[in-house]
């Protein structure tokens, strides 16, 4: 009986600690520095980087998904060993699923955006580099022909 108890706080400890991550859960991982990283992000690695941060974000959330796809079917098959409280710990974990999975998707959209960007800075730079290859072509024909 001692043992169910301690287990049943343990996993209430650690359903508190995990919903406190949750309420910043459902936008893409912000923070000061990777938020002055991508306002200052002019080239295309600096995009690049920028969208590899939130891609490594999404991978660490995913984990936390499947962890707490892991305690749901433990509280799911043992509901027994948390009697009153298991439901309670159910729709909360489910809530937890749902809202790590949107996590998952903001930092993915947003990691995309950043490639995009990174992709539109390449083509132009991609397409200047041709403008001037072409100006100076164009500017030595005519030295040649006012020669």
């Amino acid at each position: 009986m001692k043992s169910k108890n301690i287990f049943a706080a343990l996993s209430m400890i650690g359903l508190l600690t995990s919903l406190s991550f949750s309420a910043t859960a459902t936008q893409p991982v912000d923070n000061p520095e990777i938020r002055a990283a991508a306002q200052n992000a002019t080239t295309p690695r600096d995009h690049e980087a920028v969208a590899k941060y939130y891609e490594n974000a999404a991978a660490k959330i995913r984990a936390e998904v499947r962890e707490q796809k892991e305690l749901l079917e433990h509280y799911q098959n043992k509901s027994y060993l948390y009697s009153r409280q298991a439901q309670d710990l159910q729709s909360h974990t489910e809530a937890l699923v749902r809202n790590y999975e949107e996590a998952v998707e903001a930092n993915i959209q947003e990691a995309a955006s950043h490639r995009q960007m990174a992709l539109k800075l390449e083509k132009n730079h991609a397409a200047s580099g041709a403008q001037r290859i072409n100006d100076a072509n164009g500017s030595a024909q005519n030295n040649v022909t006012q020669q």
